[in-house]
C-alpha cells in the first residue's frame, strides 16, 4: 500500500521541478544586433482600487508619428488576451540594442488642458500602473522586501506607476497632489553567448518612474538637444510635475535607457518574475490539506475494512435464519437505495456539467505544468481554459445522457438541451451584464465582434458536442442497479439534527474547502492584485488533493446517511462535496473587504460577479467528483449484499 504512495508524491514533486525547469515549447528567442531597433509596445493601464483597465492611449500621452502623422497600430491579440483585457498598441520610444540613452526627450513638449491634467490627476489617485512590453517581457519595477529569515531579497512587480501622491509644500507635508511620473528610467538585461548564437538576447525589463518638472529651456527642433533638468541623477532642486492645476501646464516627457549583460539564460528569463518569496506558505497548505486526506482515507478504510466486512459477514450468517428480517442501518434500504432522486433531470445536467469541468481542469492542469501554458504565452491560459471547455462539451452530453436514462428518463433531448443551456447560460448572461456595465469605462470590455465569436463557439461548437455525447450516451444500454427496486417506497425514520439535510452538507464543504484555500488566496491575488502566478506544480498537488478529499468526505456522509436508513443519497451526494463552493463565496467576501481597496460600486460588481462564475465552476467540479464517489461506494456495498 505504501509503494504507490510513495511513487505518486515522487513522481508529483518531479512535476514541480520540471515545472520550473521546463519552458514554453515552440517559442524561438530573438536575437538583436548591436544598434538593431527593438519595437516596445504599451499595453493597459491597471488599478487594484477599480479593476477597470484603461487603453494606454485613452489618456493624453506621446503618440508614435509616422510621416508627421499620428500612427497608432493595434497588435494581433487572440481570445485570452482580448478577454483578460489587454489593448497592446506600438509606441513611440525608439530603443536600439545596447545603444545607452542618457536622457532624451520623447515628443514635442505638449500643453494640456485642465480637463486633461484632472484625467491623469483621477488615475493616479486611483494608483493606476503603466504596462509596457519588450520582446515579450513586461514592464516591472524591483522592490526590497525582508523574507521571512530576514534576508533582504527582492521582488519584482507588474509595471510601474503612472505617478505618486507627493506634499507640494513642506509646511504641510499631509496635503497630498497628485504628480505624474513623466520620465522613466529603463533598465535593460541582456545575455550573450556567441558560441551558441550571433546577437544579444533580452533577460529582463526594468523601468523605473520618476517625476521631474522640466524646464522648458531647449529646442525640440535642435537634434539633442535637452532640457537642464533631464538628468540621470537628479538634484534636490528638481521639483515634481504636479498635475492638480487650475491653468494650462506645458509636460515634457522624457526617458533613459541603459542596458547591462546578464549570466541569466534566455530559458530562465522568466524565474525572476515568477521567484516565489513565501514557497513555505505552499508547502503548509499542502501539509495541512495532506493530513485532512490522510484523517478521511482512515475514516474511509475503517468503514470499509471493519464496519462493512463485519456488516456483511454478520449478513451472510444471518440469510438463511429468522433474523434476518430484524436487519437493520444500511441494509435495510437496499430496496430503496437506487430509487431515481427528485428531479432526476436537474441532477444528471448538474453531473454532466461537472464532468465537462472537471475534463477541461485536467487537461488544462497537465498543460500548464508541461509549460505549454507559460506567461510568456500571453493569454494562452485563458485561450486553452475557453476552447478546452467548450470542446469537453461532449463529455457534458455523454455523461448526463447516461445517468438520465439510469433514471428511467424518456425526454433525453430535452435534457441534453438543459445540459448545453444551462449552466453556460448562467454563466454567459453574469459575463454580459458585467461587460455591459463596463462597457463606457473600461479597456476590460470585451468587443462585439469577440461577443460574437464566443455566442458562436457556444452554439455552433459547445452545443453539437453535447447533442453527439448525448447521442452516444443515450445509446448505450442503461446501467442497472445492483440491487432491485421496491414498488413501495420505504418511509424514513425521523432524523436527529446532525443528520438533517442543510446541516449535513455544509458540514461536508468544509473539508474540501479547507484543502485549497490558501492556493485560493494566491490565485485572488494574481486575479485582483495584478501579481505573476505560475505556481502550477504545487496547484497540481492541491487538485489531487482535493479530488480525494471531496470524494473521502462524500463517501463517509453519505455511509451515516444510509446508516440512518435515509436512502435519498443522489443529491446529497452531489450537494455535500458541491458545498465547498459556498464557502469559497465567503471567503471572496472576506477577501474582498480585508485584501481589496475596490473603491467603484462598479467595480465590487464586476468582482462579485466573476467570483460567482468561479464558484459556480468550482460547484460543478466538486459536485460530480463526490457524487461518482459516492455512487461506486454504494454499488460496490450493495453489490456484495445477496438479496432474495
Amino acid at each position: 500500500m505504501k509503494r504507490p504512495v510513495v511513487l505518486i508524491a515522487t513522481l508529483l514533486l518531479l512535476a514541480i521541478i520540471n515545472a520550473q525547469a521546463f519552458y514554453l515549447p515552440g517559442v524561438a528567442p530573438t536575437e538583436y544586433n548591436e544598434n538593431e531597433i527593438i519595437p516596445m509596445s504599451v499595453n493597459k493601464l491597471t488599478s487594484v482600487h477599480t479593476q477597470l483597465p484603461v487603453r494606454y492611449y485613452d489618456l493624453p500621452f506621446c503618440r508614435p508619428i509616422y510621416k508627421n502623422q499620428e500612427h497608432i497600430v493595434d497588435a494581433s491579440e487572440g481570445l485570452g488576451q482580448i478577454l483578460m483585457g489587454d489593448v497592446i498598441e506600438n509606441s513611440p520610444y525608439i530603443i536600439a540594442a545596447k545603444v545607452p540613452v542618457e536622457c532624451a526627450v520623447l515628443c514635442k513638449p505638449v500643453t494640456y488642458k485642465t480637463h486633461q491634467l484632472e484625467e491623469f490627476a483621477e488615475k493616479i489617485e486611483q494608483e493606476y500602473r503603466v504596462h509596457w512590453i519588450l520582446d515579450s517581457l513586461p514592464s516591472a519595477t524591483k522592490r526590497f522586501m525582508t523574507s521571512p529569515e530576514g534576508e533582504n531579497v527582492f521582488i519584482y512587480e507588474a509595471g510601474f506607476p503612472l505617478g505618486q501622491m507627493l506634499a507640494p509644500s513642506k509646511e504641510k507635508p499631509e496635503v497630498l497632489s497628485p504628480a505624474l511620473n513623466n520620465h522613466v528610467d529603463m533598465e535593460i538585461f541582456y545575455h550573450e553567448d556567441s558560441a551558441r548564437y550571433k546577437g544579444l538576447r533580452i533577460v529582463r525589463f526594468e523601468v523605473h518612474a520618476r517625476s521631474i518638472h522640466h524646464a522648458n529651456d531647449f529646442d525640440f527642433t535642435v537634434e539633442g538637444s535637452i532640457p537642464s533638468t533631464c538628468t540621470s541623477n537628479p538634484t534636490g532642486s528638481v521639483h515634481p510635475e504636479f498635475v492638480h492645476q487650475k491653468q494650462d501646464t506645458t509636460i515634457v516627457w522624457t526617458y533613459s535607457v541603459s542596458w547591462q549583460p546578464s549570466p541569466i539564460r534566455w530559458a530562465s528569463r522568466w524565474d525572476v518574475y515568477l521567484m516565489m518569496t513565501d514557497d513555505q506558505i505552499h508547502w503548509f497548505s499542502i501539509i495541512n490539506s495532506l493530513m485532512i486526506v490522510l484523517f478521511l482515507t482512515g475514516m474511509v478504510a475503517m468503514i470499509m475494512m471493519r464496519t462493512l466486512h463485519a456488516d456483511l459477514r454478520r449478513y451472510r450468517e444471518m440469510q438463511d435464519s429468522e433474523e434476518a428480517q430484524e436487519e437493520t442501518g444500511w441494509k435495510l434500504v437496499h430496496g430503496d437505495v437506487f430509487r431515481p432522486p427528485s428531479n432526476p433531470m436537474l441532477l444528471s445536467v448538474s453531473v454532466g456539467s461537472g464532468v465537462q469541468v472537471f475534463a477541461m481542469t485536467v487537461i488544462t492542469m497537465v498543460f500548464a505544468v508541461l509549460g505549454f501554458l507559460s506567461p510568456a504565452n500571453r493569454g494562452g491560459l485563458m485561450t486553452a481554459t475557453v476552447v478546452l471547455l467548450v470542446v469537453m462539451s461532449i463529455f457534458a452530453g455523454y455523461f448526463s445522457s447516461r445517468l438520465y436514462k439510469m433514471f428511467k428518463g424518456k425526454n433525453w433531448k430535452q435534457c441534453t438541451i438543459l445540459t448545453a443551456t444551462l449552466y453556460p447560460g448562467i454563466a454567459m448572461a453574469v459575463f454580459l451584464v458585467l461587460n455591459v456595465l463596463i462597457w463606457e469605462e473600461s479597456a476590460g470590455a470585451v468587443p462585439f465582434l469577440v461577443l460574437l465569436e464566443l455566442f458562436g463557439l457556444w452554439l455552433l461548437v459547445s452545443v453539437p458536442l453535447t447533442f453527439f455525447g448525448a447521442y452516444f450516451g443515450y445509446k448505450k444500454p442503461a446501467e442497472e442497479p445492483v440491487v432491485r427496486v421496491n414498488q413501495i417506497p420505504r418511509q424514513i425514520p425521523e432524523q436527529v439534527w446532525y443528520m438533517q439535510p442543510v446541516f449535513s452538507i455544509l458540514m461536508g464543504g468544509i473539508l474540501p474547502f479547507g484543502a485549497i484555500f490558501i492556493e485560493l488566496f494566491f490565485i485572488l491575488s494574481s486575479i485582483w492584485l495584478h501579481q505573476f502566478y505560475y505556481l502550477f506544480g504545487f496547484l497540481l498537488i492541491v487538485f489531487v488533493i482535493l479530488i480525494m478529499t471531496c470524494a473521502e468526505i462524500t463517501i463517509v456522509m453519505c455511509y451515516f446517511q444510509l446508516c440512518s436508513e435515509d436512502y435519498h443519497w443522489w443529491w446529497r451526494s452531489f450537494l455535500t462535496s458541491g458545498a465547498s463552493a459556498f464557502y469559497m463565496l465567503l471567503y471572496s467576501i472576506f477577501y474582498f473587504f480585508n485584501k481589496l481597496a475596490i473603491t467603484k460600486f462598479v467595480s465590487a460588481i464586476l468582482y462579485f460577479g466573476y467570483t460567482f462564475i468561479m464558484a459556480l465552476q468550482l460547484f460543478l467540479l466538486t459536485g460530480a467528483i463526490g457524487f461518482y464517489a459516492c455512487f461506486f461506494f454504494v454499488k460496490r456495498i450493495y453489490g456484495a449484499v445477496k438479496v432474495e
